[in-house]
């Protein structure tokens, strides 16, 4: 028999996150005395005082500090317990969302989105485009089911789902070119540098940065390759975003010291509980993972770069 319950672990954890009993009341809409009851019941049902006298601020005492993170964890359990009961009653879902990295491919993006709606017709789609950390800040937050990310999910599930070849380009024009010998990054910190900037609010990522003097930060990666095929400046950029300019030479590699102008990058399936997702989230990470596998391969591209910077 359980001698406390979920109802006052959590008046317990509104009161810890709100910084006090009455700003704790407003949190979770009931009278100051309910809360500082229910916190007192919990204390007196397991024989441990949670909380320090500090004056008039309220401070966790160090079995308190234990607590909280075990009951923030409980909470959060129940949370998504309760969630896997609403999808399991709601049956298919009328409403999928999902941020996507703006490196990964496009147009398997839109092949996998094409599948499923031919199969759930009724579901609606939210696309949220992110950068960098963005994608697990929106899943972290709640404001998205499944993130595709270039960085694993620590929260929750993560699975490799493809590599994504990078090149460090520059207008054919662009001075770094008419140097004519293999650069190096101090070479490089002396140009300017197109980076897009991280979408997340809490975390800034400067991915690919190379410390240039001069750097240019854009919010979408059109808006890069649009400037470095005016000779604005050069860029770390994926290689199939750029398969076309790349082919009419308007961009070109640059001759990094042993091929240092070429990078990978995984980009990683991310959810927070499987358990949770319903039919149609299910399918899409179906089709997903079948797309991203017959993705074909960047090595004939990496190569077509090699060659050019070797030229």
């Amino acid at each position: 028999m359980l001698k406390s319950t979920l109802e006052q672990w959590r008046m317990f954890k509104a009161v810890v996150d709100a910084g006090g009993f009455n700003q704790a009341a407003a949190l979770v809409h009931k009278s100051q005395s309910s809360v500082h009851h229910a916190v007192q019941k919990l204390e007196n049902a397991i024989g441990v005082v949670l909380f320090e006298n500090s004056g008039r601020k309220v401070k966790l005492s160090p079995q308190g500090e234990l607590m909280y993170r075990r009951a923030a964890f409980v909470l959060n359990e129940a949370q998504k317990l309760e969630a896997v009961a609403a999808s399991l009653q709601a049956g298919t879902e009328t409403l999928l969302r999902i941020a996507v990295d703006i490196i990964f491919p496009s147009d398997l993006l839109y092949n996998v989105l094409s599948k499923v709606s031919e199969e759930f017709p009724l579901l609606r789609i939210e696309i949220e485009e992110t950068v960098l950390s963005g994608a697990n800040s929106l899943l972290d937050s709640g404001n998205v089911d499944i993130a595709i990310s270039p960085f694993p999910y620590p929260g929750g599930f993560s699975e490799d789902l493809c590599e994504i070849d990078f090149a460090a380009v520059a207008h054919v024009d662009h001075p770094l070119h008419a140097l004519d010998r293999a650069l190096t990054l101090e070479d490089l910190k002396s140009h300017r540098q197109i980076v897009v900037r991280d979408s997340s609010a809490e975390r800034k990522v400067d991915a690919g940065w190379l410390g240039a003097e001069q750097r240019w930060t854009v919010s979408h990666i059109r808006t890069s390759v649009d400037m470095i095929s005016q000779g604005l400046g050069f860029a770390w950029l994926p290689i199939a975003i750029i398969k076309k300019e790349l082919e009419e030479e308007l961009l070109l590699p640059l001759p990094l010291d042993s091929n240092g102008g070429l990078r990978r990058a995984m980009l990683y399936l991310t959810f927070e509980d499987g358990d949770g997702l319903g039919p149609a989230a299910r399918s899409f990470i179906g089709e997903l993972r079948y797309q991203s596998m017959q993705l074909p391969s960047a090595d004939g591209m990496l190569e077509q770069c090699v060659e050019s910077i070797q030229r």
